[in-house]
């Protein structure tokens, strides 16, 4: 056999391209995928969405006629805006959207933890929540700082299930609202950032985001756990499929367990769209506990959504590279399944949607 062997100005050219291919990093490592297979893009949602988790400031109030047209090219019928804060600016928030909007938005109250461990704040917060109920909030969203940076006087981390809240809770049961809760992040955030990290990427290129315990990962589900227990009449949407989108036998155990315990799959469509069989088993299984949110709200994220629901497609990117170096796969959930998700659940759980423009 005869071999050949590059000379002169040919190895010359080559030596560059070999210096490259051995410089590249994992950040900048982005293959494209050679496979041939059926695409089924879905720029619009099968039937109309209510998206129980997203978030707007000031900056969307200023340009809420361009979301509504957004909204209509996607399908959209409904978007919770889970920031509204309380009092005053809880009042302007429901006035600006929902005033303008009746049909489009709603709008849940927070919490303000300032002087959690005095005697009478869990008395005073939920006197504040019935206010902010009655100026048009539609539940009650708690943010991740709480259960990791919300803090006693002496520094101690005040935990999810701290019996001060327990007045907020009854005031929940007693206003017939939800209560969506973020607890915590995802496992590998509490992990070591080595080679082992699933989410080495994203712990690399923002760092903030790792939690060197304490908590724990599994601290925070306990407290979690615990407050869901403890209050088995309050409604609770465990936001991004509570962290255990990785482990959805798990998930499904805790909501055999409490069947108060509702979740939604904000931020987690990496999670569901990497195991299309588990995914779909387990989406159909719980179909009357679990709701469409997305997050953060970007237009063109949300077809991404509707083709893991909606499609069999096989094997194509997510959009979000620090979230998932994986690719998706098509979940093809029946209609009721995406009919529940997508609009049911919500109009059952959350109060004063207008069901109007939604099939029955």
């Amino acid at each position: 056999m005869r071999q050949r062997f590059l000379t002169g100005g040919a190895w010359l050219a080559v030596v560059p391209a070999l210096l490259l291919a051995q410089s590249l990093t994992v950040e900048e490592y982005e293959p494209k995928s050679t496979l041939v297979v059926a695409e089924r893009p879905v720029p619009r949602a099968k039937y109309p969405v209510i998206d129980v988790h997203s978030h707007h400031g000031n900056s969307s109030l200023q340009r809420l006629g361009q979301i509504i047209a957004e909204m209509d090219e996607l399908n959209l019928g409904v978007l919770i805006n889970l920031s509204g804060g309380s009092g005053e600016r809880l009042k302007k928030m429901v006035e600006a959207m929902r005033g303008r909007y009746p049909k489009r938005f709603g709008v849940f109250a927070n919490l303000d933890f300032d002087g959690i461990d005095s005697p009478d704040w869990g008395r005073k917060a939920a006197a504040q929540l019935e206010l902010d109920v009655r100026n048009g909030a539609q539940g009650l969203k708690f943010f991740k700082n709480f259960g990791l940076t919300v803090k006693y006087a002496n520094g101690r981390r005040a935990p999810v299930d701290d019996p001060a809240l327990i007045p907020v809770f009854e005031a929940c049961e007693r206003l017939g609202i939800p209560v969506l809760i973020h607890v915590g992040d995802p496992g590998p955030f509490f992990e070591p950032v080595d080679r082992f990290n699933e989410r080495w990427l994203e712990l690399t290129t923002l760092p903030n985001r790792r939690h060197p315990p304490p908590p724990t990962f599994e601290d925070l589900n306990g407290e979690r756990d615990r407050l869901i227990a403890r209050h088995p009449k309050v409604n609770f949407i465990v936001a991004h499929l509570g962290w255990h989108g990785n482990d959805l036998g798990r998930l499904g155990r805790l909501m055999d367990q409490y069947p108060n315990f509702h979740t939604e799959v904000g931020a987690v469509l990496a999670e569901l769209g990497r195991q299309p069989f588990t995914g779909r088993e387990f989406l159909t299984r719980y179909q009357d506990r679990v709701l469409f949110g997305k997050d953060s709200y970007e237009p063109s994220e949300y077809p991404y959504y509707w083709r893991v629901f909606e499609t069999r497609d096989e094997y194509f990117e997510y959009y979000r590279r620090r979230h998932a170096h994986w690719r998706l796969y098509g979940l093809d959930l029946s209609d009721e399944v995406l009919k529940k998700i997508y609009y049911k659940n919500a109009l059952r759980l959350i109060p004063n949607i207008d069901a109007d423009g939604f099939p029955p």
